[in-house]
């Protein structure tokens, strides 16, 4: 793995402190910053727990700020809310003197003996050391409606609707049935506009893994010219004055 290595003085850390910088240049984690401390001896450091345990009787930690190597105020005001919790950063475990023992309860469903845990909403941290951790997103789950339609009352299946030409499935064995579910849950789901995917078509039939953006519906990238919006706004206002019609002749 190719990397970027950056060593300097530490002010926040006593005389002969060093701070590393080494920054990944190739592979999955390109641009990702690991932090690293050297002692004046030459002793390495990867995390804060470990700096605590070896500078614990000689500096207070509770206010340095790890990655930057700075001292950040924000720090010291966090800890004067947590009353209740104490970090022991020599022995890198949490003390929290809210923490509520399990209570046996009788579940009046199963009628037997059960164990309840109270837990703490909202005090812990997500893992961004990999980056954010995002729900993944399931590809060309359109498909899965395939062949259904939608039918009136009666039973009867309605007509499909006709698509623009400019409108185009992409991915592999994607129909225009499937496009429509796709478009019509894009624009009812999401708040974000339609743009179509960027890669090209050839591209997504043969590696769709890759090249497929699962915001965006399977359709090729949509460009909306000024014609367009000129002919749209022609039928709404067609539309409207033939239920202008409709409404006079039933009122008459």
């Amino acid at each position: 793995m190719s990397v970027e290595r950056k060593k300097y003085e530490c002010s926040a850390l006593p005389k002969g402190w060093q701070r590393e910088e080494v920054i990944r240049k190739s592979g999955l984690s390109a641009g990702k910053i690991d932090v690293y401390y050297y002692s004046p001896s030459g002793k390495k450091f990867r995390s804060k727990p470990q700096l605590a345990r070896y500078l614990g009787d000689v500096l207070d930690l509770s206010t340095f700020d790890f990655r930057t190597g700075k001292i950040n105020s924000l720090l010291l005001r966090k800890n004067k809310k947590q009353k209740g919790t104490q970090y022991d950063y020599s022995r890198g475990v949490r003390n929290d003197a809210s923490l509520v023992p399990p209570i046996r309860q009788t579940a009046s469903i199963f009628k037997q003996p059960v164990t309840v845990y109270k837990m703490q909403d909202g005090k812990v941290k997500s893992d961004f050391k990999h980056g954010p951790q995002e729900k993944p997103k399931q590809l060309f789950w359109e498909k899965r409606l395939e062949g259904l339609r939608a039918c009136d009352v009666g039973g009867t299946e309605l007509d499909a609707m006709e698509l623009p030409r400019g409108l185009r499935a992409v991915g592999p064995h994607v129909r225009e049935e499937t496009l429509l579910q796709s478009v019509a849950t894009a624009l009812h789901v999401s708040a974000q506009p339609v743009t179509g995917q960027t890669g090209s078509r050839s591209a997504l039939d043969k590696n769709p893994g890759v090249f497929l953006n699962p915001d965006q519906p399977l359709v090729q990238a949509v460009t909306v010219a000024d014609d367009d919006i000129k002919r749209q706004e022609e039928r709404v206002c067609a539309a409207r004055k033939k239920l202008e019609e409709a409404l006079k002749a039933l009122v008459a």
